[in-house]
């Protein structure tokens, strides 16, 4: 059951995932923008598969995030920022829930559709989501291409947000985001407390 008690910052679990999550769509972004140059052999191989078992990370995370939130819930606003901002943040908060689980939901399809195994980290196999198929295959790496580069304007958009919070308007939407004690509005340590 929910929590209805309003939080002023977020859960250490969201923070914790959402900077895995971050960290591993930059790891994942690195190697899908340069595995396709690769020479064929195994070291493209072991590279794709890397790709591959990242982006299920992402999704099993993502997933778990979500559900978190759904539980947990969210801290609302920072105190004085205007309604239309709150609108865009919720938007964009959907949006990138969205795009989360969405994009390796799209890699998983391509790979099935071109009729690749698909493995996490060599441990366990993962079933097709549909067989064999070139033009699905076509469709669904466009998709895959669209969504990641939506999801990259996004993360930028929603990290100079952020920033511009922090460094312009001076307030706690950065800092409740990171870990406890590194920043205050205004760039100062803050004091440590504990959480709900």
């Amino acid at each position: 059951m929910p929590k209805t008690s309003p939080r002023s910052d977020w859960h250490a679990l969201s923070r914790a995932l959402h900077w895995l999550i971050a960290a591993l769509i930059l790891a994942m972004a690195w190697l899908g923008l340069t595995m396709g140059d690769l020479p064929n052999g195994p070291d493209k191989i072991a590279t794709y598969a890397l790709h591959k078992s990242i982006g299920l990370s992402v999704l099993a995370l993502a997933a778990l995030r979500l559900l978190w939130r759904l539980y947990a819930g969210a801290p609302g606003a920072v105190a004085g920022t205007p309604r239309w901002q709150a609108r865009i943040a919720g938007v964009t908060h959907v949006a990138l829930y969205a795009l989360l689980l969405a994009l390796p939901l799209s890699g998983w399809l391509l790979n099935s559709a071109a009729g690749f195994p698909l493995q996490w980290f060599g441990l366990f196999n993962l079933p097709a989501l549909a067989g064999r198929d070139e033009a699905l295959h076509a469709l669904a790496v466009q998709a895959h291409e669209l969504l990641f580069w939506t999801l990259a304007g996004l993360v930028v958009l929603h990290a100079a947000a952020a920033l511009y919070h922090h460094l312009f308007l001076g307030d706690a939407t950065l800092a409740r985001m990171l870990p406890r004690g590194w920043l205050r509005a205004g760039g100062n340590p803050t004091p440590e407390n504990h959480d709900a």
